[in-house]
């Protein structure tokens, strides 16, 4: 299997930040053999006023389809920017892609909870299995006003309990819950519930545009993967790839999308 160079650089965040137990870069150990590739793409924020938001868009699905064998993306949130008029457009958009895609719920979509489930078809909070063994549960943590939210204690509870004889859950949550960055929450509610469950591998955020890689809570790995729309962040747009391996192996690294570098990684 090719794989492409990688560039080593640490987590962008503010400098009042740089105190925070960022990993910049951690041994990764692809599988030779993947049973799982799921990407997650975050914060396009289709529609905001001043950007190539349709140019963005559409390196990204290019990329996109320059990777192989891939089983789903995740859309982390911030699909659109604020403007309800926007979210039936982007669906055109995302409906160009040759994979299986699920949208999150993010601070700047602000439609509805109802609106949402009429234009995607799935509720704003969501799970399912892929493959029998593989479960996602997709959690919204914002509202129609755009407000920072602690994600629904009893939808999580609930599928991470029916979720628990899996091999391996993946959360993918826009906002984080915790306040360890400049645009997290405190939700240590939340954070105790997925440390209590061994299977949750990785849980995966988008709204902070400038961080793009990982920090350990109760020893679970929390993953962001910066931007690739906005009108600020990290100077790489990319997007972040997961591949579980056939003997559970689990790497996660993070790509350039204009140039299809890797620009961190993990093995988690």
């Amino acid at each position: 299997m090719q794989r492409r160079p990688f560039i080593k650089k640490l987590a962008l965040i503010t400098s009042s930040f740089t105190v925070m137990p960022f990993i910049s870069y951690g041994k990764m150990d692809f599988p030779k053999n993947s049973a799982l590739k799921f990407i997650i793409a975050s914060d396009g924020h289709f529609g905001q006023p001043d950007t190539d938001f349709e140019g963005s868009h559409k390196m990204l699905i290019e990329a996109l389809h320059q990777e192989e064998q891939v089983d789903l993306v995740v859309f982390n949130g911030d699909l659109i920017h604020d403007d309800p008029k926007w979210m039936p457009e982007v669906k055109k958009v995302y409906d160009t892609l040759r994979f299986p895609y699920y949208p999150v719920k993010g601070n700047h979509d602000r439609i509805s909870e109802s609106d949402w489930e009429k234009i995607w078809g799935i509720p704003a909070d969501y799970a399912f299995i892929i493959q029998e063994k593989y479960g996602f549960i997709l959690a919204n943590s914002s509202n129609k006003a755009g407000d920072y939210l602690c994600v629904d204690l009893d939808f999580l509870h609930r599928n991470l309990e029916a979720f628990k004889t899996l091999p391996m859950v993946f959360i993918c949550i826009h906002i984080s819950q915790n306040d360890w960055t400049r645009h997290g929450v405190a939700c240590q509610e939340i954070l105790n519930l997925i440390a209590s469950y061994s299977n949750v591998r990785a849980v995966f955020h988008g709204h902070d545009h400038d961080v793009d890689s990982i920090m350990l809570n109760q020893k679970k790995p929390y993953l962001w993967s910066g931007h690739f729309g906005g009108s600020w962040g990290s100077p790489f747009p990319g997007y972040r790839v997961c591949e579980v391996g056939v003997d559970g192996k689990v790497v996660t690294y993070l790509k350039s999308m204009k140039e299809g570098l890797i620009l961190n990684g993990h093995t988690l």
